[in-house]
């Protein structure tokens, strides 16, 4: 599992870019790879970067599994925002604990499933809280994050599956041609009772369906 700059431990940097994020992880995967190719799974934003990796190398990856995200641009991230929003609005300083900080980002986050997600890049720094992941370049590049770049390569040409959340709206029949143009040998499964986090509101339904592809 690898963090991308700017989340977990992974460093920070100045500018964010779904072109240099790709390139990050495809480095990090030549240095281990030792003549393997790789089953690369990502969501959401990392659903981007793993289709820009298996754009830009493909002789690194040899599947792909890319959850309820297209190859499109977005003209908002959903309630990523409101995320953001709440998480600024945060005083850690004054934080006494992850109650707390649960409580205050209620009204910015009602789904506590999400809410948790979350929580856990809040980090414990002395005395006081802090956020593990950059959280002001990454706010301040949510217009960025929705885009898509421009790629002037050949399409994906290995196996690739679309996983979908049934009531998310990042999936729509519009985005399909974008999608199998790039990625002609897509499969499309739709997670009923899913929103966007299918690997969190759906697991076994979600981990199934990656054994079973990653098996074939």
């Amino acid at each position: 599992m690898i963090d991308l700059p700017n989340h977990g431990r992974s460093g920070w940097t100045d500018e964010i870019s779904y072109l240099g994020m790709a390139d990050g992880v495809a480095d990090l995967l030549s240095e281990i790879a030792d003549g393997e190719q790789f089953c690369v799974v990502g969501h959401s934003m990392g659903g981007k970067v793993a289709m820009a990796l298996a754009l830009q190398h493909p002789d690194l990856v040899q599947r792909l599994c890319v959850v309820d995200i297209a190859p499109v641009h977005y003209a908002r991230l959903s309630s990523f925002a409101d995320y953001v929003r709440g998480m600024r609005a945060l005083d850690l300083a004054a934080l006494s604990d992850r109650a707390a900080a649960d409580v205050g980002l209620r009204p910015y986050v009602p789904d506590a499933t999400v809410r948790s997600f979350l929580l856990q890049n809040l980090r414990r720094d002395g005395q006081g809280w802090r956020w593990q992941m950059n959280l002001d370049l990454l706010g301040d590049h949510l217009d960025d994050l929705a885009e898509w770049p421009e790629l002037q390569v050949d399409p994906y040409l290995g196996p690739t599956l679309w996983m979908a959340g049934a009531e998310s709206s990042y999936v729509t029949s519009e985005a399909a041609p974008a999608m199998r143009a790039l990625f002609p040998r897509t499969q499309l499964l739709t997670v009923k009772k899913s929103g966007h986090w299918v690997h969190s509101e759906q697991p076994a339904i979600f981990v199934g369906a990656l054994r079973r592809f990653l098996q074939r």
